[in-house]
This record gives C-alpha cells, structure tokens and sequence, in this order.
C-alpha cells in the first residue's frame, strides 16, 4: 500500500557536476535492471537509514564513468519516506546503474501539476490535461432520477492527442461514470446493497475530502476520501465502507511521446462493526465506460492470455488492452493488474457486442468478505497512448508494475 504522501519535490537537470559542485554522499545507490528491458520506469526506495542533516535539501545524481548528471527526484513523505525517480530512457536486461544522493541544492522546473477547483480536479503532464477527478456532486441528464447524481469519478480521460477516452451517463446505463469503483451484489447487515446500479436506491459512492494533492517532478497526484454508502438501513443512511483512493500520473511520456502512465490504488476498510459481503457477481469493482466513438466495428480488447472481444468475458488476464479509433486517431488504455490483488489474475468484464465497457472483478468468480479492522488493497496501473501498442509492449509494461527493477542503497 501507498503510504500518505504529503510530498516534497526536488527537480534537477542532467548538468555536470563541476556547475552544480560537489558534496561527499550521503548514499550509493544500485538500480538492477534484472530479467527486463526497462524503458522510462518509475522506481522508489526507501530513506528510513538514512540521516539527513537538518534543513538540507536533497539531490540525486547519476554516475556515468567521470560525468555526474543531477536527476530530477521526489521524496514521498509518511511513516517511512521514499525517494522517487525515472529510470530514464532504455535500461537493457541485466544492466546496472549507479546512483549517489546528496545534499544540495536542486534546480527546479515543470512536471507533473494538479490544478484543482470547487468541482473537480485536473492533472497536467506539462501544459496538457491528463485526467480529471470529479468531486462534486454531478447531476445526470435532464429527466432522469436524481438517484443517478454521483461524485468521486474520473472523466474525462484524454489521450495524449487531446481524445476523451471516457463517457458519463451514457442512456443505456446512466449510472456509468467514467472510470469509478463501486460493487454490485453486497450484504450488509442482513440487507442487499447496490452501490452500482444507483436506480435501486440502495446505496452510492461519495466523494467526502482531499486527504493530499501533489505536484511534482516525478509524479503529480491526490489522495481522496470516499464513502460506500447503505441508503435503507433500519437506522437509515450508513456508511459502509471508508476507501481511499490514491492517484498518481507520472512524469514519463507526454505529447511527443504519445502515452501518459499511472497508478490507481484503491484502499478500503469497513467503516463500523459489521462486515461487508461482496457477493459473487459478473461486474463490480474498478470500471471504465468508454467514449461513443468505440463501438463493434472501431474497437476491439486483447487481453493478456490472447482473449478479444468475441471470447474474452469472464477469463482471468494480467492485463487487458482496450483500444479503437477516435477523431484524433487511433488510441487505447492498457489496464494492468498487480499480482497482489485479490483474485489476481482478475476476472474480466468484457462486453462481446455493441459498445466498449471494461472492469476488472474480483468477486466474479465467488464471494469476498471484508472484515472489519482491515484494509483491502487493489492496485492498477493505466498506459494511455495514441497510436497503437503491441501484445510485447503490454507485457513488458506489466512486468514493471509486477516485477520492478531491484534497489540496493548503502549508506556512506
């Protein structure tokens, strides 16, 4: 799990070292590639050995024979802080690369930026929108049933060619929000509860507050606080579950590139005494409802274990491509699964037919109960491209999130 980050950034360029002077270590640092290629991967270590003298900023730098290049970085504050950086450009399968952190100053500079409002939040790689969280309550269409307003979603999704890769409220499901994560078929209290299909009025999701936003040089992002709420208790509207919701784009890809990448974790504990049972159900969980433009004829799915639109529903996969043409060309979302989640490989959600929805289900195959007094983690990350993207390049992505690059630091 992400611990809270609360985050201090630091920004450097690659500069030599004799413009930016130098200062004995205050570490070592060893990044082994190991069995995969990596390719601009974010890496993170923890700094809980070592002792920094107080007041001081700190700069990471990376060895190259006789050159040191400052690299830009980004300490996660929390119980156990953690250094964030790049792993930039290719790092061949077996190779090593050697680090050392310093005191010093760093030299600032642009990233990724989170620009909230009184309604939503949004993420900039650069000058340009990544995503959009929704806080506040957003009404549905005119003459539906107010049962439908919803917070705590994201859309849009762009691409990096500016296409909204997301819909909301879409007539044949209107409570379809984007990507959101709510669960279908539950128990509580002796009661079934539907946090998804809204129309029932048995339950929602509610966005409840920021616990942190971030801006930064590695990564931008919040944290959030929502709410699962029973809407028909005997002591009327309870809540169920406490969820958190930990966002974060990275500063890799971009415009020129075509991609952005990111992380979405969702933390969740039972909010009272009783526990929630999730009960076995073909959809529930993290779900993304696509853009119009993606229908039969202009889109398609490709899931790790080779599974398409025609066979893919209710298989397992480590990850799953979703893709189609837009109006600003070809574009897709990769969605990968960690291999700590609960039933990972996920079950998947496929629609065979018609338009493009996507979810990954862990209680599709049997039923899961949270307890009380514990947390249940689920983490995914997303590869938002234009253009096209291989069966190769998805695994690859994947084996960063599932196996990344091993760190060795040594004090000096």
């Amino acid at each position: 799990m992400y611990q809270p980050f609360l985050t201090i950034l630091y920004l450097c360029i690659a500069i030599p070292s004799q413009l930016i002077g130098s200062t004995e270590p205050l570490a070592t640092i060893t990044v082994e590639a190991g069995k995969y290629t990596r390719s601009d991967t974010p890496v993170s270590i923890g700094l809980d050995s070592i002792s920094v003298p107080p007041d001081s900023d700190l700069r990471l730098e990376e060895i190259k024979g006789s050159k040191r290049l400052a690299v830009p970085s980004q300490i996660e504050q929390g119980c156990s802080p953690r250094l964030w950086w790049i792993l930039s450009g290719t790092t061949a399968a077996g190779e090593n690369r050697a680090y050392e952190l310093v005191t010093g100053k760093p030299v600032t500079g642009s990233g990724v930026e989170v620009r909230p409002d009184d309604t939503a939040l949004d993420i900039y790689h650069g000058q340009t929108k990544v995503l959009r969280y929704n806080h506040a309550l957003i009404p549905p269409p005119e003459g539906a049933s107010t049962l439908y307003t919803r917070s705590g979603f994201i859309h849009p999704l762009w691409s990096p060619a500016g296409a909204e890769l997301t819909r909301i409220h879409p007539s044949d499901h209107i409570h379809h929000m984007g990507i959101w994560m709510p669960w279908t078929n539950t128990e509580f209290e002796g009661r079934k509860v539907d946090f998804w299909n809204l129309r029932k009025g048995e339950g929602t999701v509610r966005f409840v507050k920021f616990v942190s936003t971030t801006s930064g040089a590695v990564y931008g992002g919040f944290r959030a606080i929502q709410e699962h709420v029973a809407l028909k208790t005997s002591e009327g509207e309870k809540v169920v579950l406490k969820e958190t919701w930990d966002v974060r784009v990275y500063n890799v890809g971009g415009v020129d590139k075509g991609y952005w990448l990111w992380d979405f974790t969702s933390a969740q504990r039972c909010a009272s005494s009783s526990p929630l049972k999730l009960l076995k159900h073909r959809y529930g969980g993290l779900g993304f409802r696509a853009t119009s433009q993606w229908n039969e004829d202009s889109s398609d799915y490709l899931t790790s274990e080779g599974k398409t639109r025609k066979d893919g529903h209710g298989t397992r996969g480590r990850w799953c491509n979703v893709f189609g043409k837009t109006s600003k060309g070809l574009a897709g979302i990769l969605f990968m699964s960690h291999p700590q989640n609960h039933e990972h490989p996920e079950p998947m959600r496929i629609w065979p037919e018609g338009e493009v929805f996507f979810n990954f289900c862990p209680v599709q195959k049997a039923d899961w109960t949270l307890e009380p007094g514990n947390d249940y983690v689920l983490r995914y990350r997303l590869y938002v491209y234009s253009g096209t993207a291989t069966a190769e390049k998805a695994e690859s992505l994947w084996q960063d999130l599932a196996n990344p690059p091993k760190i060795k630091l040594e004090r000096r």
